[in-house]
């Protein structure tokens, strides 16, 4: 019961301090905002783009191996004088390794080029024409706003038809429903049977609000559907089956396809999710480290700040210790008197600076609204800002709170007149 009431006395004149000081204690709580609005904004950053990051390779497919030229790299030297020499993955290819695998779901054929599609006067630029086999649908679910995805007949025929983006649609149709009417693609008329929801921009480049997709065949029916460029052949896995046997498996084919001799190395690379994964985790603990780095010296600078006002406050007020304690003030009452002060004016200023960053969380996504990136302030975050602020006020508060316990109380009562 002592320690309580000393404790409740310690915090009365703390609080009475910091009132009767009321510009400097605004002026301690800057440095102090700063550095925790820095600290918890760098990690509020860090995990929202590593939750999104994350979010958007997820978005890949965990079950989904890709067959194509390129690798996604990896650890060790990258060989791209080796890799730019291999063929491309073809549709014939995809057609053969759809008969021939068993560990194989769904397997479809897809490459994209950039093309100006034009309807009336209206012209949109740039867009990503993603020419796929119909399994596509089936290995990444659409969701299509209005109209529907191709039929198989439709596919195996090479009709021309497409499904346009969200933002496809709105530039070359504006609030005309695009159902049933016709735009210009690679010299010839194509009729939209459906438009996706919109999704917005994803962080590895993924655009479908300005992509089309096409059946491949209807590309076929033009040219050569055999070496083009960034070709891929996707396939998920059946239920209850490892990525390891349906990539053993996949190897093998392509070999045999390729006709490559026991000896000879892979001319094609499998990439899978877990790739990109892996190098995460390494990027995102340098980037932690460079934000706590970052975000320390900011603290540290406002640390320094709140041990000098601490020791301004304890030269101004020794008359008074002197008083307390030679009317029987004990030294732990003093100690805690103006630790406590020090750990308040910390808990303001972290407060206010969690405040700003959850005032920036909101407005932060406003600004970027094209970008499907969520910004979002944790419970975690929150709770590093205040132990933070709390560490900082008893480290930056202790020195200064221990000279003024030791003081002689008749010294510091001479001191003050």
């Amino acid at each position: 019961m002592v320690y309580l009431r000393i404790l409740k006395e310690s915090l009365f004149f703390a609080l009475h301090a910091l009132k009767v000081n009321r510009l400097r204690t605004a002026l301690s709580l800057l440095g102090v905002t700063i550095g925790i609005l820095t600290i918890v904004a760098v990690f509020t950053m860090v995990d929202s783009l590593e939750r999104n990051i994350r979010s958007s390779v997820e978005s890949l497919g965990s079950d989904v191996v890709y067959v194509q030229k390129w690798p996604w790299g990896g650890s060790g030297e990258y060989k791209w004088w080796t890799f730019y020499q291999r063929p491309e993955p073809t549709y014939y290819e995809m057609e053969k390794l759809e008969r021939r695998l068993s560990t194989v779901q769904d397997i479809a054929y897809l490459f994209g080029i950039n093309q100006t599609l034009k309807y009336g006067l209206n012209s949109v630029e740039a867009v990503n024409v993603l020419s796929v086999s119909h399994a596509y649908n089936d290995i990444w679910k659409f969701e299509i706003k209005e109209g529907r995805y191709f039929s198989e007949l439709e596919s195996r025929k090479g009709n021309g038809v497409a499904i346009l983006g969200f933002d496809v649609a709105e530039g070359l149709y504006g609030n005309i429903n695009p159902i049933g009417r016709s735009f210009s693609v690679l010299g010839r008329k194509l009729k939209v049977i459906g438009v996706l929801a919109k999704q917005g921009k994803s962080l590895i480049g993924n655009d479908m609000d300005g992509s089309i997709l096409i059946p491949v065949e209807y590309v076929g029916n033009i040219m050569s559907l055999n070496d083009m460029n960034g070709s891929t052949i996707i396939a998920s896995t059946k239920p209850g089956v490892e990525m390891a046997a349906m990539k053993d498996e996949i190897t093998g084919a392509m070999r045999a396809l390729r006709r490559l001799k026991p000896k000879a190395v892979d001319n094609f690379a499998l990439n899978e999710i877990s790739m990109i994964s892996n190098n995460l985790d390494t990027f995102f603990t340098i980037i932690g480290l460079a934000g706590a780095v970052i975000g320390g010296f900011s603290i540290l600078v406002g640390g320094f700040g709140i041990a000098n006002i601490m020791f301004v406050s304890v030269k101004e007020r020794t008359n008074q210790i002197g008083i307390q304690m030679s009317m029987g003030a004990k030294r732990i009452f003093i100690l805690l008197q103006f630790l406590l002060e020090s750990v308040i004016l910390c808990l303001l200023g972290g407060g206010l600076g969690i405040a700003l960053v959850g005032l920036m969380v909101y407005l932060l996504p406003i600004l970027i609204s094209d970008f499907d990136f969520e910004i979002a302030m944790s419970f975690g975050n929150i709770m590093q800002g205040i132990v933070i602020s709390v560490l900082i006020g008893l480290i930056s508060g202790f020195v200064p709170a221990y000279m003024a316990s030791r003081l002689n109380p008749v010294d510091a009562i001479r001191a003050g007149q």
